[in-house]
């Protein structure tokens, strides 16, 4: 339970740092003043001013804000330096990014990645790498590390051979798994799982990765291919999912944060990388062009852009109710999803 408040905080912390970050540099750079820049929601936790700017750490984890002055235009007492005073593509560069900085984050943690880690090589060594949690591999007290000798009495020598033993045998029945761990021999009786939405017969493990460190310019290109072809990914995710709507593949702050704390237990590095997935979910969802989110500001922007002057107060307090009434139902739906998978299955 530690292990996963501490993941989520540190996931969610770090996304909203950065998406802040954007709105904030740009903000300052366009001549903007910002009043606040926090992170976190609720009482302060810690602040301190520097020049016009408070910087404050806040007690609910969940997100962040950038107080600009004159986001209100009926409430602008930063004159010139408002917000609603600047020009429109001051306004569009502000808005636009925090979801960029969410693009950038995964391609500075994936170079951090291959340069100092290393590219991770799976091993043909039938050595159990990730052990997740509470699957059978977990439950019958398998570790990360221990090297598989024989599954039902058959020896295995490669990663092949281990996964195709196990997955031989689709009634899933008990397997004996003979193992090696810390120089002794040990044998561990357990039972595979079928995975509903594929029908793959599993265990719960991966196996060991070696890893190999790159040069800079070789990282940075890796960090921008990746970066690229998980996003193509998701884009293409999120059409089909237009196209046929389903709430299987949507989750709330409860099944991520459950989501980041597995992924803790494998390791500082895969947290890293689940963190890069999430920046560029978030970067995706904040473009959608819905009142109350980044995309929706945008789109009004354009508008305004178009016409030679803003949507009307009234216009604009509609549009951000219905934003607003569709996030939070939304978030009700997603979050009563989660609580469901946690704590009811």
């Amino acid at each position: 339970m530690l292990l996963t408040l501490a993941a989520a905080i540190f996931v969610f912390g770090l996304l909203v740092l950065f998406h802040e970050l954007g709105h904030f540099i740009t903000a300052k750079l366009t001549g903007m003043r910002v009043d606040e820049f926090a992170i976190g929601f609720g009482p302060k936790i810690f602040k301190f001013r520097r020049g016009e700017t408070v910087y404050s750490l806040r007690a609910i984890p969940l997100g962040g804000f950038n107080d600009i002055a004159g986001m209100d235009p009926s409430d602008n007492q930063a004159g010139e330096r408002g917000y609603c005073e600047k020009p429109v593509i001051s306004r569009m560069i502000v808005i636009l990014a925090g979801s960029i900085m969410n693009f950038i984050l995964p391609i500075i943690i994936f170079f951090g990645v291959y340069c100092f880690e290393g590219v991770a090589i799976p091993s043909v060594e039938p050595i159990l790498g990730a052990v997740i949690e509470n699957m059978p591999a977990q439950l019958a007290g398998l570790q990360m590390g221990d090297k598989v000798l024989s599954v039902n009495g058959e020896t295995v020598t490669t990663w092949k051979e281990f996964t195709e033993k196990i997955r031989l045998d689709e009634n899933k029945n008990p397997v004996t798994i003979q193992y090696e761990r810390n120089s002794q021999v040990s044998e561990v009786e357990v039972t595979p799982t079928v995975e509903k939405s594929t029908g793959r017969v599993l265990i719960g493990v991966q196996n060991h990765v070696v890893y190999e460190q790159q040069g800079i310019l070789t990282s940075f290109t890796m960090a921008v291919g990746n970066t690229k072809d998980i996003l193509t990914m998701m884009l293409n995710a999120l059409i089909d999912l237009f196209k046929a709507p389903s709430g299987a593949s949507v989750t709330g702050p409860i099944g991520i944060a459950q989501m980041a704390g597995q992924v803790a237990t494998m390791g500082f590095v895969p947290l890293l990388n689940f963190a890069a997935l999430l920046s560029l979910n978030l970067g995706i969802i904040n473009l959608l062009p819905v009142p109350a989110l980044d995309g929706g500001h945008f789109v009004g922007l354009v508008i305004e852009a178009v016409r030679g002057k803003p949507l009307s107060p009234k216009a604009l307090m509609y549009t951000q109710r219905v934003g607003v009434a569709l996030l939070l139902i939304l978030t009700v739906v997603v979050t009563a999803k989660d609580v469901i998978n946690v704590f009811f299955k």
